[in-house]
């Protein structure tokens, strides 16, 4: 969610915003294949009933359906995602991070797939365009690895604990999904901010390529 309205920001300023994704694990330590569901692993880890961590996720989805999003978490997968940071990391290399990134949420949160399965992963890199072969060899190896590592410490300098976590020209921070509003609000001060005043500019000696032009007055 924080994504899409980080996007519908970005369309109304008129501004050139270059979007980098980072590797960021929540649960480094969770296993690849998960026995548990969503509702399960949420009752368990806040002390809550099956019912109640349905209740809590029913907003989010409501939520993401008023962005265009379709979550189903029901039937979502639970996995080990370091490989699919892998991935987004070498499609960024073909320069199709930001499809490749998107591939892999809406296979997580829409459809139901297994983004920890190689075979899986491989499939949707495939679908954004990405050499079938050379994707099966990186993930069957630790290409990327170290480069996955280093975001995640790089977070870690931070003091990032969650996601979505913006950082902006590695001086400002916004967290969580801001609604559109705060994202403009926070990119036009920004940018205003970065934009150079000049100060007496019509008094002094100005020089280019063509020499110098020394003011009458």
């Amino acid at each position: 969610m924080g994504k899409r309205r980080l996007e519908d920001a970005i369309q109304k300023i008129d501004h050139p915003i270059e979007v980098t994704y980072r590797s960021f694990e929540l649960d480094p330590t969770m296993k690849r294949d998960i026995k548990e569901n969503m509702y399960e692993m949420l009752a368990k880890k806040y002390g809550m009933t099956l019912a109640q961590a349905k209740s809590n996720t029913a907003n989010m989805v409501q939520m993401a359906k008023e962005l265009g999003l379709d979550y189903q978490l029901d039937n979502l997968i639970l996995t080990n995602t370091f490989d699919a940071h892998r991935l987004t990391l070498f499609a960024k290399a073909h320069g199709l991070m930001a499809e490749m990134t998107e591939r892999i949420l809406r296979a997580y949160f829409t459809e139901s797939k297994h983004i920890g399965d190689h075979e899986t992963l491989t499939e949707l890199a495939a679908e954004v365009g990405l050499d079938r072969p050379a994707v099966e060899k990186m993930l069957a190896g630790d290409d990327l690895a170290d480069e996955v590592r280093s975001d995640e410490q790089t977070a870690a300098q931070y003091g990032v604990t969650g996601v979505p976590f913006y950082l902006i020209n590695k001086k400002y921070a916004l967290t969580g999904a801001q609604p559109t509003d705060v994202f403009v609000e926070a990119l036009t001060k920004i940018i205003a901010e970065d934009e150079i005043v000049v100060l007496h500019g019509q008094d002094g000696v100005v020089c280019d390529e063509n020499g110098c032009e020394i003011p009458t007055k």
